[in-house]
């Protein structure tokens, strides 16, 4: 058993020194840097391989590099390209594209449950707010249906006020005597300032002109505060401001909306002539043809009213109410330019669509 033991061994050395030798035959490859210090030529060899090797690995990774930046050049175009398509998406969900900033606009529904849709930048600001005054002076009238058929005798002081502050005419003549409900045309639909002084003065409470007319834009006041008008204010029954008459777009939307739910105020509002007559001082008969200021009643599909203002402090102003598909918007426009009319249109267009 001996003897056959010893080539065993001889074998398990001769393994042992043949894997030395190959392990020392490999350490000038894989541990190049340790095994070549001691040798110059050998180093600059190295430094070559080394060159050589950081060529390959330099060109691979600038070419890894080049592609990664293509392609992060590629993503950074296609995240501003959707940057630039969500920010116009956004533009054009957020609104109307008006010139409009003091504008608002909303949703009618059955009158008593609207829905804002849009407000301009400005919809809260109170500014000088025109003749668009006249719609509240026409809810106070309309608050006692039993004035409608009274009738109203014009005074000379209704037309020498209109010529005193430059307004708007009716041309009522002095004599002639019309009821509360055709003066609301002439209040309306012309933009009468001789009609509002007649209404004022005669459905105001007190003992002389002043206090009439005071008391009645009291009730204007008060009737204010009870819609929950809180940027409004008037000091006049007609727009002339005397410094303190002022609304919001938001105001005059809800104020709109809320005329509109008087079947008076919608008949009147909607006609774009009103031709009447009325007994004259002289015993003859007056003939009357008012004509609308707002020309939306004829470009517009489905124009209901309501009311326009324009002044030298105001700008020019426009609230305004269409109908389609059982569904009526109303809107409001302070400070803009003679482009209103357009800008309403804008305004329609876009809440129809939304």
């Amino acid at each position: 058993m001996g003897s056959h033991a010893r080539p065993n061994r001889i074998h398990r050395t001769g393994v042992r020194i043949a894997m030395v030798a190959l392990v020392g035959a490999a350490l000038p490859i894989t541990a190049g840097g340790l095994a070549e210090a001691a040798t110059p030529g050998a180093t600059h060899s190295a430094d070559e391989n080394d060159r050589q090797g950081g060529a390959a690995t330099t060109t691979a990774g600038q070419k890894q590099g080049t592609q990664w930046q293509f392609r992060s050049d590629q993503a950074a175009r296609h995240a501003v390209q959707d940057k630039a398509a969500d920010a116009q998406n956004a533009k054009v969900q957020a609104g109307p594209q008006n010139n409009a900033d003091h504008a608002f606009l909303l949703d009618a529904g059955d009158g008593s449950q609207e829905r804002e849709l849009w407000g301009g930048a400005k919809a809260d600001e109170s500014v000088s707010m025109a003749s668009t005054t006249k719609i509240m002076t026409a809810l106070v009238v309309l608050k006692h249906p039993e004035w409608l058929s009274r009738q109203i005798t014009v005074k000379q002081e209704y037309r020498d006020y209109v010529q005193k502050v430059g307004g708007s005419t009716a041309d009522l003549q002095t004599g002639d005597t019309l009821t509360v409900e055709q003066l609301l045309h002439a209040l309306l639909i012309p933009s009468g300032d001789d009609a509002a002084m007649a209404l004022a003065d005669n459905l105001g409470s007190g003992d002389t002109a002043d206090a009439r007319i005071a008391d009645f834009v009291c009730q204007m006041n008060f009737e204010a505060q009870q819609l929950g008008l809180i940027g409004t204010h008037f000091d006049g029954f007609d727009g002339i401001s005397h410094g303190n008459n002022y609304s919001t777009a938001r105001d005059l939307a809800k104020l709109g909306q809320r005329a509109m739910l008087q079947p008076v105020f919608a008949d009147i509002v909607k006609n774009k002539q009103f031709k009447t007559e009325a007994p004259a001082a002289n015993g003859h008969t007056r003939y009357y043809t008012w004509n609308n200021t707002n020309k939306l009643l004829s470009s517009y599909d489905g124009a209901l009213g309501i009311k326009t203002g324009s002044g030298p402090e105001s700008g020019y102003a426009l609230v305004f109410a269409a109908k389609r598909d059982n569904r009526t918007l109303v809107g409001a426009i302070l400070k803009d330019d003679e482009g209103r009319f357009d800008d309403a249109t804008k305004m329609l267009d876009w809440g129809f669509a939304h």
